[in-house]
């Protein structure tokens, strides 16, 4: 009977909680899922054999890894829900009788029960989907699947394996906080808090300094390179704000409508705002991670979404014709017989061309404080910030790519900018001043530059002269490192991608034989890349995001049923002196509306202030879009401010039904 009686226990203890230990279960079962086919996936040598495989694996790796880090800090967050919610009733079976070395055996059941219902559901998901999401993946890549289906041992081994630990270290953990507390304690843990917490201002302002501190570095860094250093600086301090913020920031906002007489004192803002201020102390953690969350899930979606959607825009500004051929050739007429070679190859083939593009250019690097003005190469250090390349081509070449007929005077230059705005009237280099005669709105397609994070100034000169002089200017100031004149040649074709891939390879070919000195690019067979790269950080992001909203919809939950179970007393007494049904329905209404959808309005904020940092981090992956990406965003707000929605109406009728009881 005895052997038998702590699994009953444990077992009639899960049955009895089941409205707070089901979700959590649910939860476990679908991160469990989520880690074994993301892992799983990563090493599928299907994924690996697709054109762009090898990208594809090492982002499936990636997400197992933050699925991983994920699972450690959330489960240990929710089980803490759990733990809280049952300590009078450990405190009970104490006061019975039972020793905390009998409630640590009954604690180490349940966690058996959780942990072998988590895995066999977990892993049983994770093994049935995973050929779907692998069909789902070459979807959304566009590649053909292999057949077969394909069950990674390795992946199943370190699913239990890490799941097993985190569940163990749980289960030490709750036995932890039984033995530290004493039956009274116990007894009185779901009485916590009623004590009325004191404003700290000085935490709130540090809040206030935190977070301005990140709003400042994500809204003025400007170089790509630089957001990169600085976006965990910003995120680091946009957290730490947060937390401050709504630890200190909701109490002295709950104060301030108390001492606001018309608001106060209304039967619904009276109940619900002196309730409030009483638990805000250790709400506001809860609130802070619902905050932080709906970040994630707002800017991880958004971001990915952007790239998915704005591929095609990427691949054609990085390849602005269907072949891009750069000859290395330094001489100012180009290499006109790599092109008759070109031409000659294409008539063989049978291809007809279209849309050509051939012009000579100088490519150096610059820099905005420099420009190479009395300076030695030593002196030569720009920060990242005032990095600049500059494109040198001349006017002929100009008109004819861009079918324009300007005209310009010995000194004169036309400038166009890609990433920042040209302010100056004039431009120096090498000691010599030209005037800006026009700042240009577009310029001719060049992929290499396209691809560059640094800003680029697009420069016309009047002729062959002033470039090649610039040339040797620049060769004696860099010497080694100086750049040589190129050529480009780019031209359209007809055919299917695969004709395309196989003209490629074909040109590559002709090239090797010729020994012709060129860097040849094909947008079709660039675009299979594109897609397994952009393809991935899509998937795994969509994967994440839910993820992340089914552990804010999890908080929210549990956030509501433990308020409902330490408002359930005081709103019996309030019906008992005459405050009818209606009136605790308005009143649990303005306690929930009052701080529910603060975390949403500043991830809003958040999300926000984020977007020049974010947008900026984008060209890093060349999405220059920068109205897709708002669009992106404003849609994924609105879709996730829905479902918030959603979960606010059936989390409140929730937390009524406990009061109510």
């Amino acid at each position: 009977m005895r052997k038998i009686f702590y699994p009953k226990l444990a077992a009639g203890n899960i049955r009895k909680n089941a409205s707070i230990y089901f979700p959590y279960l649910l939860t476990c079962v679908i991160t469990i899922a989520m880690y074994c086919i993301i892992r799983s996936l990563s090493l599928n040598p299907g994924i690996q054999e697709m054109l762009g495989g090898g990208f594809l694996s090492e982002i499936m790796y990636l997400g197992s890894r933050v699925v991983a880090v994920f699972a450690v800090i959330f489960l240990f967050y929710t089980n803490s829900f759990l733990v809280k919610r049952r300590k009078k009733e450990f405190g009970l079976f104490n006061v019975l009788g039972m020793e905390k070395r009998h409630l640590s055996r009954m604690l180490g059941w349940e966690c058996i029960y959780m942990t072998l219902v988590s895995l066999l559901f977990g892993l049983g998901i994770g093994i049935a989907l995973d050929k779907v999401m692998y069909l789902v993946v070459g979807k959304v890549i566009a590649q053909t699947v292999a057949l077969g289906f394909f069950i990674s041992g390795k992946a199943i081994g370190e699913t239990a394996v890490l799941f097993g630990l985190i569940f163990l270290f749980i289960c030490l953990y709750s036995v932890r906080e039984v033995y530290r507390a004493d039956p009274i304690e116990l007894l009185r843990a779901g009485n916590a808090g009623e004590r009325e917490p004191k404003t700290k201002w000085i935490m709130a302002l540090a809040g206030v300094a935190a977070l301005g501190g990140g709003y400042y570095i994500a809204i003025t860094v400007r170089n790509p390179i630089a957001s990169i250093l600085l976006f965990f600086v910003a995120v680091i301090l946009v957290v730490i704000g947060t937390y401050l913020l709504f630890t200190a920031g909701s109490i002295a906002l709950l104060k301030i409508l108390r001492k606001n007489k018309a608001y106060y004192y209304r039967t619904r803002h009276f109940v619900s705002v002196s309730g409030m201020i009483y638990r805000m102390k250790q709400n506001a953690v809860g609130l802070a991670n619902i905050c932080i969350l709906s970040t994630m899930v707002l800017v991880m979606v958004s971001t990915t979404t952007s790239l998915m959607i704005g591929m095609e825009d990427v691949v054609r500004e990085r390849y602005p014709a269907d072949i891009m051929i750069y000859f290395r050739e330094n001489t100012p007429q180009g290499n006109q017989a790599g092109i008759e070679t070109v031409r000659a190859f294409c008539r063989d083939r049978g291809v007809t061309v279209t849309d050509e593009t051939a012009y000579v250019y100088l490519g150096i690097s610059g820099s905005q404080e420099y420009q190479y003005e009395e300076a030695n190469e030593a002196e030569v250090s720009p920060t990242v910030d005032s990095m600049d390349e500059l494109f040198f081509i001349t006017l002929d070449d100009y008109n004819a790519v861009m079918g324009e007929r300007k005209t310009l005077t010995e000194d004169e230059i036309l400038i166009y900018s890609n990433r920042s705005s040209y302010e100056h009237s004039t431009f120096r280099l090498f000691g010599r001043e030209y005037k800006v005669a026009e700042k240009l709105d577009s310029f001719v397609g060049n992929g290499m530059y396209a691809a560059n994070i640094y800003n680029t100034l697009f420069i016309v000169v009047p002729d062959q002269e002033t470039l090649f002089e610039i040339y040797d200017r620049q060769k004696e100031f860099l010497g080694e490192n100086a750049r040589n004149i190129k050529q480009v040649y780019g031209f359209n074709i007809d055919g299917s991608q695969e004709e395309q891939n196989a003209f490629y390879n074909g040109l590559i070919d002709c090239f090797n034989q010729n020994r012709i000195s060129a860097l040849t690019e094909g947008r079709a067979e660039a675009r299979n890349s594109f897609v397994s790269l952009y393809g991935g950080l899509f998937f795994i992001g969509v994967l994440l995001g839910v993820l992340f909203v089914m552990a804010t919809v999890l908080i929210i939950y549990y956030k509501q049923i433990s308020e409902g179970y330490d408002d359930r007393q005081r709103f019996t007494i309030m019906q008992k002196v005459g405050m009818s049904r209606e009136e605790v329905k308005a009143a649990i209404h303005s306690q929930v509306v009052t701080v529910f959808f603060l975390p949403l309005i500043v991830a809003g904020i958040h999300v926000a202030a984020a977007f020049p940092l974010i947008s900026r981090l984008l060209l890093l992956m060349q999405l220059t879009n920068t109205k897709l990406f708002i669009a992106c965003t404003g849609a994924c707000f609105l879709l996730f401010a829905v479902m918030y929605v959603f979960v606010y109406n059936q989390t409140a009728r929730t937390y009524y039904r406990i009061v109510s009881r």
